[in-house]
């Protein structure tokens, strides 16, 4: 059943919050935007939640006191009543009595005041829009998402479309063109539109269209307005994982360093401070001046006469200096970004990964047993380059070695490694033109050895592997053995016809192409034969070349696995 948004209401919600964004914070954090990887975004939103939630929780603790008080100097009669009152809490500070704009208030401002990052400051001024209009009119959910709107709008100074503010201003829109100003009809209206803007963003960057992920400040505004609609409609949430406790622990070195959410990678350091009793003029002046200094400039307030600033720049002092002619600046936070360290493992996950292009989820698992992130392609098309970059971007390591495992990938393949690299990973192709070659280089794979020594072994194994192709001729042609048709069986070896069997193709002509383009590989030597039977290949094609190679080749072991790749009949590896 819907709920009404009072004190209690909006507690929860923002506990809620807390709650969904610690269990998706790393999910955002991970999501990749190049040309610099975006590792904080998750973390942000959260602290920035956080921050708010707890500053909700104190004015509400706060409340109950001073009625406690109160009550404790009056008459047993008014003693009575504080004692029914402490008891209408449950132990949880959850006062239905206490005001509603309070708990609004106490939101805003403490996620102005604990507001982290650009989509930090962002959230800040959504929570502020929120409570402007839903604390004194707490059915006015329309106004509120225009609020919220406007105020995240002026929050950056330069806005792009295919971010949070798209995410934001699309769920306004929506709760707008509600037909009635209901707020469990406006705010489910709003976090549909929000979901839905958010897969758009992929396609409004291009920075976010080459790495294939949603921009990852939507992705958490996603999760909060969900939670505001869940709320009021009454949908049931899965069981708090636990409470909210702040933290006043001191930063540690590794808080000292960030990654670029936005703006230039010319600026090396986020400088953060708060300010009090500045009037709109001054914070007005200040904005301008911090323009001068950098970029991601926002200055933005919580209604009253409480700011937050932030600023990349590399001017450190100036930008605070900047601020202590405004006001009188407090919790001053200095962080440099991780794109402006040496050491990579500041910027990436891990340190090493193996990508394995395949065709036919038959390979593809071969390969994942092994360990490798692997791309599946479509059976016969060339995949995008951007697709490329991004499973090469998702792996968030530092060094990446990739196994293309065909012959014909080479422009699309190089045009996206040069954008990979050029973003700052360290990416090596091992020239595999087929997949047993792929799975020749996997096996000597070694992450303990230098990244290069790793790489030439695995290329000096899939040189070392000879590779043949079964397949069929879908045109008309002149090899080198002779002339093909249309449905003529091909056998290749190494990329070359060396045989061919003519059609039509029936189960016993396949088995005799593959028995005599076997026997072919392995006139020149050979210890170890994989076979990967495609999906077209006949039933126990397997069984029959191991039976053939007892009889013929007793000396050389056999292995085989189902392919499932449709291009070819069946790939032969001989090492």
């Amino acid at each position: 059943m819907p709920h009404a948004l009072d004190a209690a209401a909006v507690r929860r919600w923002a506990a809620a919050c807390v709650q969904t964004l610690d269990e998706n914070r790393d999910a955002i954090d991970l999501i990749n935007v190049f040309p610099v990887a975006d590792r904080d975004t998750g973390t942000n939103m959260l602290g920035t939640m956080r921050a708010a939630a707890d500053a909700a929780a104190r004015a509400v603790t706060d409340a109950a006191n001073a009625a406690g008080a109160d009550a404790a100097g009056t008459d047993a009669a008014s003693a009575d009543a504080a004692g029914a009152f402490a008891a209408s809490t449950n132990g949880s500070g959850d006062d239905p009595r206490t005001d509603l704009v309070v708990v609004w208030s106490a939101l805003a401002s403490g996620a102005l005041a604990g507001a982290r990052g650009n989509s930090g400051v962002i959230l800040s001024q959504v929570l502020r829009g929120l409570a402007e209009v839903l604390g004194p009119r707490p059915t006015e959910a329309r106004a509120a998402l225009a609020r919220a709107d406007v105020l995240a709008a002026r929050a950056v100074s330069d806005p792009a479309p295919g971010t949070m503010l798209t995410v934001l201003h699309a769920a306004a829109q929506a709760g707008a063109a509600t037909d009635v100003d209901e707020p469990a009809t406006v705010l489910t209206a709003a976090a549909e539109a929000a979901t839905t803007a958010l897969a758009g963003t992929t396609n409004q960057l291009e920075v976010l269209a080459k790495a294939s992920v949603v921009d990852a400040g939507g992705q958490g505004l996603v999760l909060v307005l969900d939670e505001l609609a869940a709320e009021i409609t009454g949908r049931e949430r899965p069981p708090s994982k636990g409470s909210l406790a702040a933290s006043r622990a001191p930063r540690d070195a590794d808080l000292l360093r960030t990654a670029r959410e936005a703006g230039s990678a010319e600026y090396g350091y986020e400088v953060m401070y708060s300010l009090a009793g500045v009037a709109e003029r001054a914070a007005d002046e200040l904005r301008g001046a911090l323009r001068g200094l950098g970029d991601c400039v926002s200055v933005v307030g919580d209604g009253g006469d409480r700011w937050a600033v932030h600023v990349h720049c590399n001017d450190i002092g100036a930008a605070i200096e900047a601020g202590i002619e405004a006001g009188r600046p407090h919790r001053i936070a200095v962080v440099r970004f991780d794109d402006q360290v040496a050491a990579a493992s500041s910027r990436f996950a891990t340190g090493r990964a193996v990508v394995a292009l395949a065709r036919g989820t038959g390979i593809a698992e071969l390969f994942r047993a092994e360990g490798a992130t692997v791309m599946l392609l479509a059976d016969r098309d060339a995949p995008a380059a951007a697709d490329i970059v991004a499973v090469i971007a998702g792996t968030q390591a530092s060094h990446v070695t990739v196994l293309p495992n065909s012959d014909d990938l080479g422009e699309v393949l190089s045009a996206a490694v040069t954008e990979v690299v050029l973003a700052g990973q360290d990416v090596l192709v091992v020239p595999t033109a087929s997949p047993v070659q792929g799975l020749a280089a996997l096996a000597v794979h070694d992450p303990s050895r230098r990244p290069g020594d790793d790489v030439v072994a695995m290329a000096e194994a899939a040189a070392a592997t000879r590779r043949g192709k079964l397949t069929i001729a879908r045109e008309h042609g002149i090899t080198w053995v002779g002339v093909c048709q249309v449905g003529d069986v091909l056998g290749l070896l190494d990329g070359e016809v060396v045989l061919i069997e003519p059609g039509p193709a029936d189960d016993g002509l396949v088995v005799a192409a593959a028995r005599r383009l076997l026997d072919r590989m392995l006139s020149g030597g050979g210890e170890l034969v994989t076979a990967l039977p495609g999906a077209a290949a006949p039933a126990g094609l397997a069984d029959d070349l191991a039976e053939h190679l007892r009889a013929e080749h007793r000396e050389v072991e056999f292995t085989s696995y189902q392919g499932g790749q449709v291009e070819a009949i069946l790939l032969l590896g001989v090492e």
